[in-house]
């Protein structure tokens, strides 16, 4: 019982209080940050869809779904590790809410969400950013321009490397070729990427040229964790944006371009285990969760236990776990 901290306080249960991140605080003073080791920040636009919208309401529902891991008030332990991960005394995780969007304005709404980025690396704290297609990834990785470089691990069924289409460059198949335009972006692993989306074989050329190693589900099963990991850059800073239709619609069907094939739960998990040993994790991205194609919430909640597990393993990986 005094393990767990349930002999003081409330009970707290999930589906009790306000609806934050793992019921974690919230924090609406952008100003107010400073004690912060990672703030979960919503950025719920999805003007960059091309096929089916709704991951506008991406935030709302991985929130929601965050609750049901809210049990544990002096940490999360897994008995798997014998691991007591994001013990309560060693980590603040805050919830400071969204960005604001503007109707029709992509890069207001973008600023708008670079701006709330740039707040939390003010503070000194890791922006754990839930989308939202996958264009919000541009602004998030463009607000890391005064930081130390990065290398982004891309989770995805697309590439995401489309450069322009009738005037179109900001829309969720531009995400990764906006980002390999930014200096502070030394190169790219991109796993999961299958079948056909709106990049062509000029596109997947110009990710290779730009310093990509692109691996597809079959190339990530035939090589193993240890084989994936042994090909990402040791000691180096990492971004990760993480598209859940990298996983397979068996297991996250709320998305609105669902392909089959894909990740399931634990060839991701063990890689993202895996890179807190090979460098520091800057910053994480989770999008593209469209609660109106999930039918029980099943997506919602694979997101939601990636992001606390991904969250345990980096902060272990740091010494902060019990």
């Amino acid at each position: 019982m005094s393990e767990n901290g349930y002999e003081t306080g409330r009970l707290n249960l999930p589906f009790v209080g306000h609806c934050t991140f793992a019921k974690q605080p919230a924090v609406l003073d952008w100003d107010a940050l400073a004690d912060a080791d990672v703030c979960v920040l919503g950025a719920p636009f999805d003007m960059g869809t091309q096929y089916r919208a709704g991951a506008r309401f991406g935030p709302r529902a991985i929130r929601e779904a965050s609750t049901l891991f809210s049990f544990g008030h002096a940490g999360m332990y897994d008995f798997e590790d014998d691991v007591t991960y994001l013990p309560a005394d060693g980590i603040r995780i805050v919830d400071i809410g969204d960005a604001d969007m503007v109707h029709t304005d992509t890069v207001k709404s973008h600023d708008n969400i670079e701006h709330a980025v740039r707040k939390i690396l003010a503070a000194g704290a890791m922006p754990v950013t839930l989308g939202g297609d996958h264009s919000v990834h541009i602004p998030c990785i463009k607000a890391f321009d005064e930081q130390e470089p990065v290398h982004i691990i891309h989770i995805d069924a697309h590439l995401d490397f489309v450069d322009e289409r009738h005037g179109v460059r900001y829309g969720h198949g531009n995400p990764l070729r906006r980002a390999s335009e930014m200096k502070h972006v030394t190169g790219f692993t991109q796993m999961g990427i299958r079948f056909v989306s709106s990049s062509n074989r000029a596109d997947y050329e110009a990710a290779r040229k730009a310093g990509s190693d692109i691996l597809s589900v079959r190339d990530v099963r035939k090589l193993g964790t240890e084989g994936v990991l042994a090909r990402i850059p040791k000691g180096k800073r990492y971004y990760c944006t993480i598209d859940i239709d990298g996983f397979d619609p068996s297991i996250a069907p709320g998305t609105g371009t669902p392909s089959h094939g894909g990740f399931l739960y634990y060839e991701v998990l063990e890689i993202l285990q895996g890179l807190t040993h090979l460098g520091d994790v800057a910053g994480i991205d989770l999008v593209e969760v469209a609660p109106d194609y999930d039918r029980d919430g099943t997506t919602a909640f694979l997101a939601a236990q990636l992001l606390l597990s991904f969250l345990g393993y980096i902060f272990h990986a740091k010494g902060v776990s019990a």
